[in-house]
């Protein structure tokens, strides 16, 4: 079930914590120690949300009482600066940890969001160099963390806009990665590189390492252009594509001003409310329901707003997207897939034609 710790407990994952329930057997959980899952978000191309992904991420894991750690990989130290810290002003960084200077738990701060954050200064810009001459070079964040991941449910890395070193170290470290995409072509041609680095990944130095799927961001969908790029993007990688996608909105960049996170500044937007559901579905609480207590019944509008995929098929028919359309078979699962998916999180979908009240009646 896992390898003994010295003081007699044992170290498992969390599927197998939740296995336990329900066994004939009793199970002393205060010997066992649950093993913090890690999420890398990468993505090489920046301005895609990363780093709000991040930091809303972690916020609504902790509001859901997840004990969290975010790790800022990134040189430009954004996270750092958008959850209140001011990066010129740090004497310890994660360089001092990468380097091997100090131990993680000794660079760690709280944030105002409950998170802990293992912070980035600009002489993580540096880092890259000196880390390219010593061998193991690929799993230095990995070991740094191992000294503390038993204190977290989540840690959560936010990697840089590149395929260096330190992204390589975010994907070696975690168990899954989440891949911001601003739905827009040029965001969408990096995914491929990012999937083949991933690949490597997992060939060389993490083979538990799996793609946790799309997360789209930016998202407008009052345009085809970004839904037909979702459709594109779950076609040609056969990848999953996340719901809801989290919509544009001036909120996201108004949040790091304040040194918080858009759950707290703006908690009740629908951008704050499809990070929520995003949280939930990582920690395993499943999807969000109606006020009623019973799935949601998606038609029209909102079914297109929690369909970017099959709203994107609709859309070949315009002009702008034939080309996208006359892709055939593959949008077709893609969409099969999606609308799986969908109804196995507990979302029921109306079909064509059928109002709500129509498939009460009818009992499908």
């Amino acid at each position: 079930m896992g390898a003994a710790k010295p003081g007699g407990g044992t170290k498992v994952g969390r599927a197998t914590l939740a296995g336990l329930e329900g066994c004939d057997h009793t199970v002393m959980l205060d010997t066992l120690s649950v093993v913090a899952r890690v999420l890398a978000v990468a993505n090489q191309k920046g301005g895609v949300a990363k780093t709000t992904s991040v930091s809303s991420l972690g916020a609504a894991l902790t509001e859901l009482g997840q004990r969290v750690l975010l790790v800022d990989l990134d040189p430009q130290a954004c996270l750092t600066f958008s959850l209140g810290l001011d990066p010129d002003s740090l004497e310890l960084s994660v360089h001092d940890v990468l380097l091997g200077r100090l131990s993680a738990g000794l660079v760690v701060l709280r944030t105002e969001d409950g998170s802990d954050l293992l912070p980035a200064t600009i002489e993580l810009a540096g880092c890259e160099a000196v880390l390219l001459s010593r061998t193991g070079r690929e799993h230095v964040l990995r070991l740094a963390l191992a000294e503390i991941v038993d204190d977290y449910d989540f840690v959560l890395v936010d990697c840089p806009p590149s395929l260096g070193v330190l992204t390589i170290n975010g994907l070696t470290a975690a168990d899954e990665v989440v891949i911001p995409l601003q739905c827009e072509t040029l965001s969408h041609r990096g995914v491929g590189q990012l999937l083949d680095t991933v690949h490597d990944v997992r060939r060389l130095t993490n083979p538990r390492l799996r793609v946790r799927g799309v997360l789209p961001t930016l998202f407008d969908g009052r345009t085809a252009h970004s839904r037909a790029v979702l459709g594109d993007v779950a076609a040609r990688y056969q990848i999953r594509v996340l719901e809801p996608p989290v919509a544009r909105s001036v909120r996201f960049a108004e949040a790091p001003g304040t040194g918080r996170s858009i759950l707290t500044t703006a908690g009740r937007s629908k951008g704050a409310q499809a990070y929520r559901e995003h949280a939930r579905a990582i920690a395993g609480l499943g999807p969000a329901l109606a006020e009623s207590g019973g799935p949601r019944l998606l038609t029209g509008r909102k079914l297109r707003e929690h369909d970017p995929i099959g709203e994107a098929r609709a859309a070949g028919q315009d002009d702008g997207t034939r080309g996208f359309a006359r892709r055939g078979d593959k949008v077709s699962a893609a969409v099969t897939e999606a609308l799986g998916e969908a109804g196995a999180a507990g979302v029921a979908l109306a079909p064509a034609g059928k109002t709500p009240a129509a498939l009460s009646r009818s009992g499908r």
